[in-house]
């Protein structure tokens, strides 16, 4: 299938699909703390996202990663690039992505997602939240082909700094059952 006729079929399904090189990947659910965990960062990023003129958006919105045809359906992704802000269809140019991590899917979102979101320019940093025990890792774009890594466990604060945010870990895990 091509992108433009997966971007046709796609919205009329009942369930989403992903779309990576000609391959349609159907979604699957997450578990409770995985929601609760997704919930909790875009009640404590909204105000932030917004008081910056930027767009947040969970699960349902899928992000176009390259031109020839990768379209993946993050967790949570924030765009502050106004070529986003009135597009109704995807988001082209994210500045933050994260991934809530599942056994099902982490080997993905470590590998061949982080791999794909790498060559969008406009993506600062790269977070993923262990759904199944307390951690949260940040990949931070460097300079050049760089990416730095910052690992953050119980007791710290998560820095969002292409939001100019900090959130504690506790706040990331409030009312899970991690």
């Amino acid at each position: 299938m091509s992108g433009e006729a997966y971007l046709a079929w796609e919205p009329l399904q009942e369930q989403r699909y992903e779309y990576v090189d000609g391959a349609i990947v159907a979604m699957t659910g997450g578990t409770v703390p995985y929601n609760d965990i997704a919930v909790n960062l875009l009640t404590a990023l909204h105000g932030a996202v917004r008081a910056k003129g930027c767009r947040i958006n969970i699960a349902d919105v899928k992000v176009q990663v390259s031109a020839m045809g990768a379209y993946r359906y993050p967790d949570l992704v924030v765009s502050c690039d106004g070529r986003d802000l009135q597009n109704r269809e995807l988001v082209q140019f994210p500045s933050l992505i994260v991934e809530v991590l599942s056994p099902g899917t982490e080997a993905v979102d470590r590998g061949a997602k982080f791999n794909e979101y790498r060559s969008l320019e406009t993506l600062q940093e790269y977070v993923l939240v262990d759904a199944s025990a307390v951690g949260v890792e940040v990949y931070r774009r460097g300079e050049g082909r760089m990416w730095l890594y910052y690992p953050y466990g119980a007791g710290e604060r998560v820095a969002f700094e292409s939001l100019g945010v900090e959130l504690g870990v506790a706040e990331v895990y409030a009312n899970t059952t991690v």
